[in-house]
């Protein structure tokens, strides 16, 4: 995602948020926008253009950030479920002085749970959870009587004339200053960059072969010693950060091997935090401790179970809709655990049970389908799967994927094109350039892949040779000696 495009997702998000915290009594939206404005400037993902996966973890975790509160306001709502997240916070001048976590690009990773049930206590839970000051907040009683004065009197905010650049990101007003600096930058040619860039590229690239030979000599002992189906990560890590995280589960293996035993046959993941997710992989927490990793593999039998269940409910689904079959796509959604995906199908199921449908058992043999909490009405995905709310009136849902069946699998085939397409010039581009890799973000699509590894090969610059590239939005290099380069990249 661009950071345009990001930006302008971020102002649609807070405005939506803020209109759902105007009625909060004990903190208004405006309030708990302003109080978070130094969260804000610290975290937002506009400010780590150079570091992609710290900026992906921070804007999964506003995401969710945002629809904790949003559940905050929902009429009726008495309580939340737990909710643990992961920032990477910038060094500003709101932040504190004593920060012994600070990494070597000048951001620290901070973890914390949200457990509150209200806005007042989550917004000081977050600034407090990342060393943010919180003397400008005020309590409940405050702001009730603040919101019953006349405009302008008792202001319970500072309100400078100068705003910083997180004002303009979540009000979406213009800045003035950053629309000149937009006009007067001019992106490079691809050819120029990779001259000015190819040489710290193959240094750190050099570095890291020691690093990069160890993680997989790593992956490869864990796989054949605990009969692993693959090890991956949840996001886009460095060598040595992985190779860390591929050390202590070594670690953990030689203290405890009979710990790992339950391991057997599964994929793990590194990621966010530790259980199993909706498609049956072994998450294993970053910032969780050998007991927890271990607690987990306790207690994987149950899960295996609950997996079964989950396995069962997408049966029957598939039976009663016609055979179109329940999906979980990771890279289209947040992650989400087994027990969440099983609650969601379990709701599913029992609304469908509700009223009797009349559908041919293979009459939507093929098709594919998500499943969402949150949404009000189905839709048609652009790459052929349907997108269902779990609440979805049965009958309104049969004459929904009736007539939208022959555009989904017309959607689907031609995804399934593109895929094919994609691999096959992902394969040329690797071959004619001399690539070491050839990669791209999620949200680069496989069209827009195509048209950037097209455009490689027809220039086949000499200066690509021997470099691991992944196609992105924006220019950069990687710590490892990586190089992002965008997909629309100027010849």
């Amino acid at each position: 995602m661009s950071v345009n495009s990001l930006l302008r997702y971020s102002i649609r998000l807070k405005r939506k948020h803020v209109s759902h915290l105007v009625h909060q009594r004990a903190l208004s939206g405006a309030d708990a926008v302003n109080a978070l404005r130094p969260f804000y400037f610290a975290v937002h993902p506009d400010f780590f253009g150079q570091y992609p996966r710290e900026r992906e973890v921070n804007e999964t975790s506003l995401k969710r950030l945002n629809g904790y509160l949003d559940n905050l306001q929902k009429p009726g709502s008495r309580s939340v479920q737990p909710m643990k997240l992961t920032f990477y916070v910038r060094d500003t001048k709101d932040s504190s002085d004593v920060q012994p976590d600070l990494l070597a690009s000048g951001f620290r990773s901070v973890s914390f749970t949200l457990h509150t049930n209200d806005v007042l206590s989550t917004v000081t839970n977050v600034l407090k959870s990342c060393s943010l000051p919180v003397e400008h907040m005020k309590g409940p009683e405050a702001s009730a009587e603040t919101s019953k004065s006349p405009p302008g009197a008792g202001l319970p905010f500072y309100r400078p004339i100068k705003w910083d650049k997180s004002y303009y990101s979540f009000t979406g007003f213009r800045d003035p200053e950053e629309e000149l600096q937009q006009a007067e930058r001019v992106e490079p040619a691809l050819t120029l960059w990779l001259r000015n860039n190819e040489p710290e590229a193959t240094k750190k690239h050099s570095a890291s072969l020691p690093r990069r030979a160890e993680l997989n000599r790593l992956k490869e002992e864990l796989c054949h010693k605990f009969d692993l189906s693959d090890i991956r990560w949840q996001r886009s890590w460095g060598v040595s950060h992985r190779c860390c995280q591929l050390q202590s589960l070594s670690r953990l293996s030689q203290q405890n091997p009979e710990a790992l035993i339950n391991l057997q046959g599964h994929t793990v993941v590194f990621a966010d935090q530790s259980g199993m997710n909706a498609s049956g992989h072994v998450m294993l927490g970053t910032m969780d401790v050998h007991h927890q990793w271990t607690k987990l593999f306790e207690q994987l039998p149950g899960y295996r179970s609950l997996q079964q269940q989950t396995d069962w409910l997408k049966e029957r689904i598939s039976l009663l809709l016609g055979g179109t079959q329940v999906v979980h796509v990771e890279r289209l959604r947040p992650v989400q655990s087994i027990a969440e995906h099983y609650g969601t199908l379990s709701t599913f199921h029992k609304n469908l049970m509700s009223r009797r449908l009349r559908l041919h058992p293979r009459s939507l043999q093929g098709l594919t389908m998500l499943l969402e909490n949150d949404r009000s009405n189905p839709s048609l995905h652009e790459m052929g799967h349907f997108i269902i709310p779990t609440n979805a009136d049965p009958p309104k849902l049969q004459v929904f994927l009736q007539s939208h069946a022959p555009e989904a699998r017309q959607r689907t085939q031609r995804k399934n094109q593109l895929q094919a397409e994609e691999e096959a010039v992902v394969k040329l581009c690797l071959q004619n350039l001399s690539l070491r890799s050839l990669s791209k973000e999620p949200s680069v699509s496989s069209s827009q892949m195509i048209l950037c590894c097209r455009r490689l090969v027809e220039q086949r610059s000499p200066l690509m040779q021997g470099l691991h590239i992944c196609v992105s939005h924006f220019y950069s290099v990687m710590q490892d000696g990586d190089l992002c380069v965008p997909w629309d990249w100027k010849s």
